[in-house]
């Protein structure tokens, strides 16, 4: 079994098809994978669908049906990691090597964390921020890049 870490713009691809959904799908349909997302990336996503309506790239029902759907998955398919002490330490630090957003570097410490003390080996970061992805990589992450 693997354990995939979604950050945000990677797992808005389950629910918006662009670049990288596929991927991102085959990820998502192998039953031997579970899925973790931090708990910040219930406000993301959110923010993520309610950007497009706004922008009059999805109708309003459509992202209201996707914001209901992604509720569905957050109780029943994924594992929501907190923002601990700790995951906060760790973004700082991660913040003092690499150029991040704290945000960004919050997903990323989540996943180092889970990583170290998930005990699921492997333990898969997937992503599509190519600055991020660089990060990860630097810090020892198995990567997974759903960018295209």
């Amino acid at each position: 079994m693997a354990l995939c870490y979604f950050e945000t713009s990677a797992l808005v691809k389950r629910y918006i098809r662009e670049p990288g959904t596929e991927r991102t799908l085959s990820l998502l349909r192998d039953p031997n994978n579970a899925f973790a997302i931090l708990s910040l990336a219930q406000v993301e996503f959110r923010s993520a669908v309610r950007r497009r309506e706004k922008n009059g790239d999805l109708p309003s029902r459509i992202a209201d049906h996707l914001v209901a759907l992604f509720q569905v998955h957050v109780r029943e398919e994924y594992t929501l990691l907190a923002v601990s002490p700790v995951v906060i330490d760790l973004a700082g630090a991660i913040v003092d090597r690499h150029l991040l957003r704290g945000y960004d570097a919050l997903q990323l410490a989540a996943y180092l964390t889970l990583k170290v003390f998930g005990g699921v080996s492997p333990t898969l970061f997937v992503c599509s921020d190519r600055a991020l992805l660089n990060a990860a990589t630097l810090e020892g992450a198995d990567v997974v890049d759903v960018s295209v």
